[in-house]
């Protein structure tokens, strides 16, 4: 287990998880006030045109606000995978009679079949990933992934930048995940890229991007 996987597994990934306890609604609201638009505008941006009968696993749900946001676009088979085992506890109380679906594992072993997926995601989770270990998680989302790959992360064109997160070192960095996607799966087919910038600081960047497997 990598030293931030242990980090996010105890008393701090618990604590990132009381710290975002909002609603969908919440989270639309603090996109819209950060991007301008709400997580819902962008995920359409990306995602409308797709059938909402498709089969999507989030790699790092915490307490299922994207899988919420995704539903109520009409997706309607989704899945989550956590480290944390208070988020996992929340994300059951908070999502309890809705057709969602989360277990316990990591990035670095995604417990399902090759391909067993439509579309599989990760919003805010790379970023909190070794460089030295990426690879091996970007591996397992593309394994997983029959057709598409989604990501929103935090942006930088500077190569690997490491970012002081709440006063730590060695749990954040920023770079370019659409391109170090491709550097890794050449194959890949750009589907779509846009990068948001913050309003009250439009030197912070954050990129979307999804790809097709050919």
């Amino acid at each position: 287990m990598t030293e931030q996987l242990k980090e996010w597994e105890n008393k701090f990934g618990k604590e990132y998880t009381k710290r975002n306890l909002i609603t969908p609604e919440g989270v639309d609201r603090l996109y819209k006030e950060r991007y301008g638009l709400t997580r819902t505008q962008m995920n359409k941006k990306f995602l409308d045109s797709l059938n909402r009968d498709m089969k999507i696993l989030e790699v790092g749900a915490n307490i299922g606000l994207q899988l919420n946001l995704l539903s109520r676009m009409g997706f309607k088979n989704l899945y989550g995978i956590e480290i944390n085992s208070y988020a996992i506890k929340v994300f059951r109380e908070v999502n309890k009679g809705l057709p969602f679906y989360i277990i316990k594992a990591s990035a670095f072993d995604i417990p399902f079949k090759d391909n067993y997926f439509d579309l599989v995601f990760t919003s805010g989770v790379l970023i909190h990933i070794h460089p030295k270990d990426i690879k091996i998680s970007i591996n397992e989302i593309y394994r997983c992934s029959k057709k598409y790959i989604w990501g929103l992360e935090y942006f930088s064109d500077k190569g690997y930048e490491e970012v002081n997160y709440r006063r730590k070192s060695k749990m954040l960095w920023k770079t370019n995940f659409r391109k170090l996607y491709l550097e890794v799966f050449p194959k890949l087919k750009s589907v779509k890229e846009e990068l948001f910038s913050y309003i009250e600081e439009p030197h912070l960047i954050d990129q979307m991007f999804l790809f097709e497997k050919r």
